[in-house]
């Protein structure tokens, strides 16, 4: 079985304690803006695409060639909103965003295909799968030749994917292995130079976003390694003999390449940008490593992001972990979450992973005192609304 190629977005999950209430209203309307183009362009079963991460396109088009008119629209009301209305980003960024989730989604249901995961070993569920992926890479390619980007660069990462992974062993470099992801989101990174009309800084958002899928890979295998030995699953780091100490020297090495490149690229509005890419990550690979960088207390168990006190020995043992869904019934049920607005207001299962979430409109991993204090407050000290900080 494979890891699962190519990775999905998913790994900058940030806390609206530390985002502040005018980032967490910029996040929220570039993530509403992805959910509402792929539902306006490929119908309301396509959303289920949306992702944490994929916004990050939407995001970096809208930091270089700031809030011009047109990049904003005011959307009815939703149910996902509790059913308020709400300024949702618009335009070509978020369209991207779209076309890369898309095509990459449909990757991961190819790739679930071929290890005839769960109910996808049943032949006629495996068609009807396939038709569901060949529906988003062709959906994928409309919506990325319509913002003058082609999708064949992410869907030729996704082919080398299979064969890299099926060659890499005991001292394969495990960037080896990361080369195609970080193929994928450098070309996604550097085509927002070209929306946003700043062609200049096209190279230096190739390398932050080359770095930024070697993060995606490296977090998403690392968080993975467990459950991957227990079922018998292909991983990046066990098959290539990789110790997580190495794996963690290259995460923190990635944040740097990030951050030093984005000092590269002209914004017109960095905040959120630098926010999520600088300080969320940061956090992203301290929660995969069990390390916490902010300073405030953080309590639950590691295996739900949490990094509080072990329990005393007398105390009662932790509920066993429930076992991950398979793909289609993953699907059933973030549907369900969608429909009865459960992703959005109140807290909820992982669609697949079946650990305990937040809601998207409270999205928060630490019992941070200083939600309310001014745009950008962040845990560390460091205030990003004009960032003081030397990074």
């Amino acid at each position: 079985m494979t890891h699962g190629g190519i990775v999905l977005f998913g790994i900058v999950r940030p806390c609206t304690h530390r985002l502040g209430e005018r980032f967490k209203a910029e996040w929220m309307a570039h993530l509403c803006g992805l959910c509402l183009a792929l539902r306006g362009d490929h119908g309301q079963f396509a959303r289920i695409v949306t992702n944490y991460d994929g916004l990050l396109v939407s995001v970096l088009t809208e930091a270089q060639s700031g809030a011009a008119s047109g990049t904003r629209r005011t959307a009815g009301p939703c149910p996902l909103r509790g059913m308020r209305t709400a300024s949702v980003a618009n335009g070509e960024g978020a369209r991207l965003a779209a076309a890369v989730s898309l095509v990459l989604a449909s990757a991961k249901v190819r790739d679930h295909v071929a290890d005839r995961d769960g109910l996808l070993a049943r032949a006629p569920i495996a068609l009807a799968a396939r038709r569901v992926a060949r529906g988003w890479d062709r959906a994928g390619a409309r919506t990325g030749a319509s913002v003058g980007f082609d999708t064949a660069v992410l869907v030729d990462a996704v082919d080398r994917q299979a064969g890299i992974e099926a060659l890499a062993g005991a001292g394969t470099p495990v960037l080896v292995v990361t080369e195609p992801t970080e193929t994928a989101t450098a070309a996604a990174f550097a085509h927002t130079a070209t929306l946003a009309g700043r062609p200049g800084n096209a190279s230096a958002l190739a390398e932050a976003g080359r770095y930024f899928g070697r993060l995606a890979h490296l977090l998403d295998a690392v968080e993975d390694q467990a459950a991957d030995a227990a079922a018998g699953a292909w991983n990046p780091l066990t098959a290539t003999g990789t110790p997580r100490t190495e794996a963690r020297r290259l995460c923190d090495d990635a944040l740097r390449g990030i951050r030093l490149a984005l000092r590269e690229v002209e914004f017109a509005d960095a905040g959120l940008a630098h926010r999520l890419l600088v300080h969320e990550l940061r956090t992203s690979v301290d929660r995969a490593f069990g390390t916490a960088s902010c300073g405030h207390a953080v309590t639950g168990s590691a295996g739900q992001g949490g990094f509080g006190p072990p329990p005393m020995d007398f105390g009662p043992p932790p509920p066993p972990l429930k076992p991950r869904r398979d793909l289609l019934s993953g699907c059933a049920v973030a549907l369900g979450l969608f429909c009865t607005c459960q992703l959005c207001c109140t807290e909820h299962e992982g669609p697949w992973s079946r650990q305990k979430r937040d809601p998207w409109c409270d999205a928060c991993d630490c019992d941070c005192p200083c939600d309310g204090c001014g745009d950008g407050c962040c845990c560390d000290g460091c205030c990003c609304d004009g960032c003081g900080c030397d990074c």
